[in-house]
């Protein structure tokens, strides 16, 4: 049961960043950007990534993270969602070491890949 709730909570801090960085900051800029950028276009101009790259990825994060809120109550989209979504999270530290930031920079992405990792565990606990 414990591990039940520790995956849940998993599911709604992912969502919630997600959400957060990819509706509330989109525009805004943040110390964890890649490279010098201030927003999330000019971070994927950073990584050399074409700007279709952006709708994918965005579309692809938003959808995860809405999937692992409705997986609160349909259990089965969980485990799916966390894996994609730890698969972006792969993706986002390569881009971060690519462009040679900092290890700060890739922090967030880091412990999203964390909690992702628990959120597909806890969902086949």
């Amino acid at each position: 049961m414990k591990m039940k709730i520790i995956g849940q909570l998993a599911q709604i801090i992912i969502a919630l960043g997600i959400f957060n960085v990819w509706v509330l900051r989109y525009h805004r800029a943040t110390g964890y950007r890649g490279g010098s950028a201030n927003t999330l276009r000019g971070e994927f101009a950073a990584y050399g990534l074409p700007s279709w790259a952006l709708y994918v990825v965005g579309t692809l994060k938003i959808s995860l993270a809405i999937a692992l809120v409705v997986g609160l109550w349909v259990p089965v989209l969980v485990r799916p969602a966390a894996v994609g979504m730890a698969v972006l999270m792969v993706g986002a530290i390569a881009m971060h070491l690519k462009v040679g930031d900092p290890a700060q920079k890739s922090l967030p992405a880091v412990g999203m890949l964390v909690l992702s990792i628990l959120a597909a565990v806890a969902a086949i606990a």
